[in-house]
This record gives structure tokens, C-alpha cells and sequence, in this order.
């Protein structure tokens, strides 16, 4: 088994392409020996700190980490990519850090993490400041300059300027067991940290394989590779794919507002920097994209492939996208924090073809599903899977039951595998609508509404209902200029896709769909919206 170590793998490409181009970013750009040079003295900074791995990684708890943690507390920027491969050079564990949080809900991850470390931008000093005087764990602050004119933080000290103190050396030591930490929401409530192997989370999230000898040649070899992830680092599916950019020996382009999703900015950049690989987060990023596509005029002749991952990519977008860009081979990911990449998805269709490791399993979870079973099942992951969820025994028997004597990773995903071996995706648990004694998926309705031409975006929720217990009810924007649409034509529309039942009984329309930076829907701002407008007139179409 071909096992492997990030950091490792680059410090190698490093050392054998140092004048290639590493990262892209507004007004700067650094080859790969500058930025193996740069995490090298982040590492330093971090181990004169008094921060490093803290125990032997085979002998703690598959929910204990070996290591010390570094928060990641920044929008998408060359100190994030930093970071990230700098504490892996300490051997330490990076944590990613919404940025959108509020104070408790910082200290709630600080704390949870046992973060001793906080790599900070200037624009989110104040709410750091808020929670650090009961967080005493913390023994060191670095803050970025973002150019938002921030004075430091008392007891802080300035990114760049203690790198270039430091004296960069050698990282030793690093192990395919060392810990990659993705810290999540989903169906596990509070954010819980996903704890993996590193070699494990090269080989199912990323599906790098082969020896290091193998991955340093192909690596050397394959110049020209160029990334623009578009969502932001503090999730998984944009620093997977910069990180699968590295290991390939890539380079990663970023645009020039880290900050939000600015369609005309990820075009022009990947234009100027002939991008060959762009990352979106399923519908919400294609609609802008693909609008701004056709407003504007774009040279992306180098641009070959857009990978989507993290939300629902419908096959009208893709057949829209495609139309635009005939050349360009769309790469549609299922998978998430707990399962990595489990089945990809054709250009033309919304059904996905499982890999080698993903698995069904029945709805007690106590035995697999074969191809055809009528039962909807739990999507699974058997093999190279995560060690559990940090500090949190229970939640990991729960998400990581053995069958038979295999361990398996259960996210929470139920789907319905075809005769013909593909697998369609019904949703999230967290967001079934139980209606009339039926199971409702929020997000194959959500497909249904969206593949209307007139329809922007859409959420599903259900409300309660005195006779069903529950009831579907979508909250819908619509396109830019399109032809006002009634709730009845939209209606009409979904039927001819999904079963009555299914169809919405009430359209709540906004200006916009609310959604995370990442385009993960926010079902929480939708239900108030349901709860808001049920009481306005006409609000309701039953």
C-alpha cells in the first residue's frame, strides 16, 4: 500500500522544479522554492513556539489527535496555502476556521480543537479579541496583513515579519500517519473535527496513488497545470483541490477578491493566468459563472476541466455550461468531510457512478444493499476511511459502524442504487421532509424547481401541517429578467419530474437564495423565511 505525507510529497516537487510557479496571487507570485522556503520558517516559528506533535499517532484513540493544532482564521490567500503545509512541516495540524462566525461560535472551535495557535487576518482581529482572554490554551497569535488596516492585536505578532526572522530548516519526521483535520458542520450538529491519516486522506479524498518515486516524476513532468479554486479554503472541497494541485506539482491561482464570489474577477483571472482547472461548489457558483459567460466575452481556450463538489451540480447547468464552453470536461464530485470522494458524476446526467469503495447500506444500517434494491439506503465508504471525530467517541461508533467485521464511513447521504450500477442522490438526513408518512429529499426537489429556466436558485423546507405532519414549501429566486412565473406553471413544471407529493404547496420568492460562501445552503435562514412569510398575503398556495 503506497502511503504518503503532504508535506513530504512537497518538499520533494520542491526540490525538483524550485523555479516553477507555486502560487498565484493578486501582485505576487511565488515559485515553489520560495514558498518550500516560506513554510519551512513557518514550521520553525511554530516549534520555537513550543508547538509539535505531542504523541506516538499510533498509540492515541481513533478520536485523539497526536498533535498540536493551528487555527486557520482567513479568507482564501497565499498565507492560508502557508499555513496549512507550514504546520504540517512542524508537525502540527492545521484547523480550518469559519470566518463567518460570530464569537461564541469561534470559541466554541478554538476550544473544541484545543487550537494552541491562531493564524489570523487583520479584518477579523476584533473578534478574536473578543475570545482569547478564555482561551489561555492559545500560546501564539500571527497576524496576516490582509489590507484592511488593522492595528496588531496586543500580544500578536506580525506574519511576514517573523517569518523573515526565522531561519528556515528541514522539516523531519513527517508520516503518512500524521493527522489531516477538516472540521465540519453537516449532520454532525455542533462543527466536529474529521480526523484522517494523511495517507489515507491522500488516498480516498484525493486518489493519489503510486510510489513517491512515481507521483515526483509524473509531478516534474506535468508543467502547465494551473488551479483557481473558487471557494473558500475554509472548506474542504476548495483546499482539497489546491492540495491535489500540489501534489501533482500544479500551481494555485487565486483571484483578486478573496472575500466573495465575483464571477467577472474568476473569469478575467482565469483568463490572464490561462487556468486549466476551475473549482465551483455545484449551482450556486455555475448560475453567476455562466451568466457572467454570456454578458461578457473570455478567452478560456486553456481552461479544460471544472471540477464541482460539496453541493448539487444539476445536468440544465451542465448542458448550459457545456454549450458555452464545448471543450470543457466537467468533473462532478459526490463525497464529503467523513467519506472523501465516493462516485463522479457524467457531464449529461445527475447520477453518479459509485467508486470501488463506496457501498449502500440498508436503513438500519446493519447490512449492505446490492444494485436494485428497491430500499433507499445510506450511502457509505468501506476501506482507507477516517479515524473518527475529535474528541467525540460516541459520534464516531455512530457515523463509523463495522459490518461483518468492515469498517465503514456514513455521512448521512441517502441515495437509491440503480439496476445499472449508477447511484442517484435523494439528499441529506438533516433535511427529509416526513410528509402524509413519505419521506421527502429537500434536494431532489430543489433539482426539480432549478432545472426551470426561470428559477435562479432554490431552498426546501418543510412547515407543519395539521394533517400531514409535514409540508414541502421551497423558497425560490428568480433568474435576472426573467418572465414573472407563477407558482401553478412552476408546479406544473416539477410534476413532470417528481411525484406529486413532492411538489411544493408553497413558493416563498426572495430577491436572493441565502447560501454559505462555500454554496452550501443555509436551510436554517430558509425555514425563517417559510415561518416569516407564512402569515403575509398570498404567501400561501395550498
Amino acid at each position: 500500500m503506497n502511503d504518503h505525507n503532504v508535506a513530504a510529497l512537497c518538499e520533494a516537487i520542491a526540490g525538483a522544479v524550485p523555479t516553477r510557479e507555486c502560487i498565484v496571487a493578486p501582485g505576487r507570485r511565488w515559485t515553489w522554492g520560495e514558498t518550500s522556503e516560506r513554510t519551512r520558517r513557518l514550521a520553525v516559528v511554530l516549534q520555537d513556539a513550543g508547538l509539535g506533535l505531542r504523541a506516538d499517532p499510533a498509540e492515541v484513540a481513533p478520536w485523539e489527535s497526536p498533535h498540536d493544532h493551528v487555527a486557520l482564521y482567513l479568507t482564501n490567500s497565499h498565507e492560508y496555502l502557508e499555513g496549512m503545509l507550514g504546520a504540517w512541516k512542524a508537525r502540527t495540524a492545521p484547523v480550518n476556521i469559519n470566518y463567518r462566525y460570530v464569537a461564541t461560535e469561534l470559541a466554541y472551535v478554538l476550544r473544541d480543537s484545543g487550537a494552541r495557535a491562531v493564524i489570523v487576518g487583520g479584518r477579523y482581529v476584533d473578534v478574536l479579541a473578543e475570545v482569547l482572554p478564555d482561551l489561555p490554551e492559545v500560546q501564539l497569535v500571527l497576524q496576516v496583513d490582509d489590507g484592511s488596516g488593522a492595528a496588531l492585536l496586543p500580544g500578536a505578532v506580525p506574519y511576514d515579519q517573523t517569518l523573515a526572522d526565522a531561519e528556515p530548516r528541514e522539516p523531519t519526521g513527517l508520516s503518512p500517519d500524521d493527522r489531516y483535520i477538516l472540521y465540519t458542520g453537516g449532520t454532525t450538529g455542533m462543527p466536529k473535527g474529521v480526523l484522517w491519516r494523511q495517507g489515507d486522506f491522500l488516498a480516498t479524498c484525493l486518489g493519489v496513488s503510486g510510489s513517491a518515486d512515481e507521483l515526483l516524476a509524473i509531478a516534474t513532468k506535468r508543467d502547465g497545470l494551473r488551479s483557481l479554486p473558487s471557494a473558500p479554503f475554509m472548506h474542504g472541497a476548495a483546499h482539497w483541490n489546491a492540495i491535489s494541485t500540489w501534489v501533482s506539482g500544479g500551481t494555485i491561482v487565486l483571484p483578486h477578491d478573496p472575500s466573495r464570489l465575483d464571477p467577472a474577477d474568476v473569469l478575467e483571472t482565469c483568463q490572464r493566468e490561462h487556468v486549466t482547472s476551475l473549482q465551483i461548489v455545484g449551482d450556486a457558483f455555475a448560475r453567476p459563472l455562466l451568466d457572467e459567460l454570456r454578458r461578457g466575452s473570455y478567452d478560456l481556450s486553456a481552461l479544460r476541466f471544472l471540477l464541482s463538489g460539496g453541493a448539487i451540480l444539476s445536468a440544465t447547468m451542465k448542458a448550459a455550461l457545456v454549450e458555452e464552453l464545448p471543450s470543457l470536461r466537467i468533473v462532478d464530485v459526490l463525497g464529503s468531510s467523513e467519506t472523501g470522494r465516493q462516485a463522479v458524476a457524467g457531464a449529461e446526467t445527475a447520477s453518479f457512478a459509485p467508486s470501488e469503495a463506496a457501498a449502500v447500506l440498508s436503513a438500519d444500517r446493519s447490512r449492505l444493499l446490492a444494485p436494485g434494491e428497491d430500499e433507499i439506503g445510506w450511502l457509505a465508504q468501506r476501506g482507507r476511511v477516517p479515524l473518527g471525530y475529535l474528541g467525540d467517541p460516541d459520534k464516531t461508533a455512530a457515523t463509523f459502524p463495522v459490518i461483518d467485521g468492515v469498517r465503514f464511513a456514513v455521512a448521512g447521504d441517502h441515495v437509491r442504487w440503480g439496476a445499472d450500477g449508477r447511484l442517484e442522490l435523494l439528499g441529506r438526513d438533516s433535511v427529509t421532509i416526513n410528509t402524509g408518512g413519505e419521506k421527502v429529499y429537500a434536494e431532489e426537489v430543489e433539482q426539480a424547481i432549478t432545472s426551470h429556466p426561470a428559477v435562479a436558485d432554490a431552498l426546501v423546507v418543510g412547515r407543519p401541517n395539521p394533517r400531514w405532519g409535514q409540508e414541502v414549501v421551497a423558497v425560490v429566486a428568480a433568474t435576472v429578467d426573467a418572465a414573472r412565473l407563477s407558482d401553478e406553471q412552476l408546479r406544473d413544471h416539477c410534476r413532470t419530474t417528481i411525484a406529486g407529493y413532492k411538489v411544493p404547496k408553497a413558493f416563498m420568492w426572495v430577491d436572493d437564495v441565502r447560501r454559505s460562501p462555500s454554496g452550501k445552503p443555509d436551510y436554517a435562514w430558509a425555514r425563517e423565511i417559510v415561518t416569516q412569510k407564512a402569515s403575509e398575503p398570498d404567501a400561501r398556495n395550498t
